[in-house]
């Protein structure tokens, strides 16, 4: 089964087990989000990539320039370990993780979570690629990849059970725009999934970083 047809898959089940209320948040929330997507003005190819360094799940500093010296650079911006979207995509990308070095890239993926929540999530997932910590959003915002969340916002996530403070650190209201870039000399490929139901496919990262040289 693709990654396509999990997501689609998991949204399925997903929608099945809300209340009608929680459905039509959902669907006012999905709106607002391609909505506010569209209009972020995202980082595409042909730009720079503004240099990052961020503690990884041990806490131990990582920086973008000490990767790109060792080849192409993959970066998977995620929206935390609390979304079922983002956990398929990771396991993809770990299931193909081989690949992508094998091709002499490197892969992170970031988020906004803290690194102990980070650690937890890689320890449960068993993932062998760095994990960021962008407490703050702060490269997410250098990359446009962040919106404010709304009021009714809010109230979806609410209406779940969902608290981000746990996960992000007090005073989380904004979220990260999932998406994904392949980097080189600047930005080659990018990918901005404002929907967070759909996401690149680790095969598209494996095609994309194949044709480099060439």
């Amino acid at each position: 089964m693709s990654l396509a047809q999990e997501m689609k898959q998991l949204s399925d089940q997903m929608y099945a087990s809300l209340t009608a209320e929680q459905r039509e948040l959902l669907e006012s929330f999905l709106a607002d989000m391609v909505s506010e997507g569209l209009a972020i003005r995202p980082l595409s190819p042909g730009q720079e990539m503004p240099p990052f360094v961020l503690p990884n799940a041990a806490g131990r500093l990582v920086s973008s320039s000490d990767l790109l010296v060792r080849g192409p650079l993959v970066v998977v911006f995620y929206r935390g370990s609390w979304c079922p979207w983002c956990n398929l995509q990771l396991k993809a990308i770990q299931d193909s993780i081989d690949e992508i070095h094998e091709l002499g890239a490197e892969l992170v993926a970031i988020s906004p979570m803290t690194p102990d929540n980070s650690l937890s999530f890689v320890e449960m997932k068993g993932l062998t690629y760095p994990v960021l910590s962008d407490v703050g959003l702060h490269v997410a915002r250098k990359f446009g990849l962040v919106y404010p969340l709304k009021e009714h916002m809010v109230a979806f996530h609410e209406a779940i059970g969902l608290e981000l403070s746990k996960y992000n650190g007090p005073n989380a209201q904004d979220l990260a725009v999932p998406a994904t870039y392949i980097v080189d000399d600047g930005i080659v490929v990018s990918r901005v999934d404002p929907d967070f139901r759909d996401r690149m496919d680790p095969l598209e990262v494996i095609a994309a970083l194949s044709k480099l040289g060439k």
